[in-house]
């Protein structure tokens, strides 16, 4: 197979939606009115969806008290839907091998410094039950864009993560970061259990696109890699996740490539994607790139405070790219998912030690502390660490988990799933630091909450775990 290999197969009336000239005459609007960016606003904290003008309307602000009052709109829409829940998750690289070029990362295939590796099946064995012997319970797996990694070899690696029990320890949901694939490829990788395939643009302006990713590789196809998830939905994947790449190019376009590309999902499918990722972009082995566009700070958080306006049921997550410090700061103000634990080498969870390999990994990592710390940091807080996969698992999911979603209905689940993923892992694998700060936070949860029949099985539930060897007890 050529490094292009055959990229002939589209979704049903497959187009590029994304019009470069069209956003970029948005953003190039006068400064909005301060009537107007209230009114948009308004409309998001209703839990409507904007559209990508409204969206503009929020990206274009530059006025200091709008936009606190954006910061402030997206903490309230948070606690609306999402309530005080962190879900937790970790990143597991299998496999760096990679036909593409792409210039911001180490792992593309002229980058010699590079350490290739593909972790065989007792290799990735290993790695999981050193995950599940700290506590975790949902993983996403990743790979280099590479034929040897198709959708056969990547089903295989989701069963064998699946299989592996270590005392109490067991993975219940399994992510994919991978190619894009067709449509037999998704139905494949399906039928193995997967729960949300994610696929990132890295950017949606079509210029910058071509320049960071060389035309003679997979990577270079725009429109394949666009209609990516098109094709998952039509295989029957209805849990997909979209992200970008910021510090290619302006931040503000490529929000609005976002916010389009989730509204396409919605429009042509009925479903919008589970989860948006915005990584920034972070030094690399043997990586160097244009800085122009590199976000600080302050654009940061505005970019997740509008997203989280725009998008208000979808699930935004923040890696562990980032420094702690800001990390603890987006927590209130739009984050719902983050990694926690997180190494990116491959092997790296038992054979990485403090330092990070810069030659074994993708990116540099801003947070590698344990999970247990930012557990403990999370608990502290006020969150409540949730390790669920009810919803995946009881086929809440696409349509259905709108159904309960939309509404705001999906809170009576989430939280006491949340509560009883948080009892194990204190039962299970807490230090005493973290378990006194769980079993408070518990205590606080269960006094806030409704009398009722699910108070009544939550408690019932809890003091199972806590004193009985019954684990995944979920609403």
């Amino acid at each position: 197979m050529t490094a292009l290999g055959k990229l002939t197969s589209l979704s049903k009336n497959a187009t590029d939606f994304i019009d470069d000239a069209s956003l970029t005459a948005i953003l190039k609007g006068p400064a909005p009115e301060a009537a107007r960016v209230r009114d948009v606003i308004a409309k998001s904290l209703s839990k409507e969806a904007l559209s990508v003008e409204e969206t503009a309307v929020l990206a274009n602000t530059d006025d200091d008290e709008l936009v606190e009052e954006i910061f402030d709109a997206a903490r309230e829409l948070k606690r609306k839907v999402y309530g005080n829940r962190i879900v937790l998750f970790a990143p597991l690289y299998l496999g760096n091998d990679c036909v593409n070029d792409c210039v911001y990362c180490a792992f593309r295939r002229s980058n010699k410094d590079a350490v290739r590796r593909t972790l065989n099946t007792q290799e990735i064995r290993h790695q999981v039950e050193a995950l599940e012997n700290v506590g975790h319970k949902r993983l996403i797996l990743v790979f280099g864009e590479h034929p040897r990694y198709d959708a056969e070899f990547i089903a295989e690696c989701v069963r064998t993560v699946y299989s592996v029990r270590v005392g109490h320890g067991e993975i219940r949901r399994v992510n994919i970061n991978a190619a894009p694939l067709d449509h037999e490829g998704y139905r494949i990788v399906k039928e193995a259990g997967i729960g949300t395939y994610q696929v990132f643009q890295e950017t949606y302006h079509h210029e910058t696109f071509a320049k960071v990713h060389p035309a003679d590789t997979r990577k270079g196809n725009y429109l394949y890699r666009l209609d990516a998830l098109d094709r998952a939905m039509e295989a029957g994947i209805d849990d997909v996740g979209i992200g970008g790449l910021f510090g290619l190019y302006d931040w503000r376009f490529d929000l609005l490539g976002l916010v389009t590309h989730a509204l396409h999902l919605q429009t042509k499918y009925g479903v919008g994607p589970h989860t948006i990722s915005f990584p920034r972009l972070q030094p690399a082995s043997g990586v160097h790139v244009d800085e122009r566009y590199l976000l600080d700070d302050h654009d940061f958080k505005r970019l997740i405070a509008i997203l989280r306006l725009a998008v208000p049921y979808t699930g935004l997550i923040l890696t562990a790219r980032e420094h702690p410090d800001l990390r603890r700061a987006v927590m209130g103000f739009g984050v719902s998912q983050i990694d926690a634990g997180s190494r990116i080498e491959l092997g790296g969870y038992t054979e990485a030690g403090d330092a990070q390999c810069m030659e074994r990994e993708q990116f540099k990592l801003g947070d590698i502390r344990p999970l247990d710390q930012i557990i403990r940091e999370l608990v502290t807080d006020g969150y409540i660490p949730s390790f669920c996969t009810a919803c995946y698992r009881l086929g809440r999911t696409g349509e259905h988990f709108m159904e309960f979603a939309i509404p705001g209905f999906i809170k009576r689940f989430c939280s006491p799933n949340a509560l009883t993923t948080l009892m194990e892992y204190m039962v299970d694998y807490a230090s005493p630091e973290t378990q006194a700060a769980a079993e408070k936070l518990i205590a606080d949860e269960l006094a806030a909450m409704p009398d009722g029949k699910i108070k009544i099985e939550l408690i019932d539930r809890l003091h199972a775990i806590k004193t009985t060897g019954d684990r995944d007890l979920y609403f």
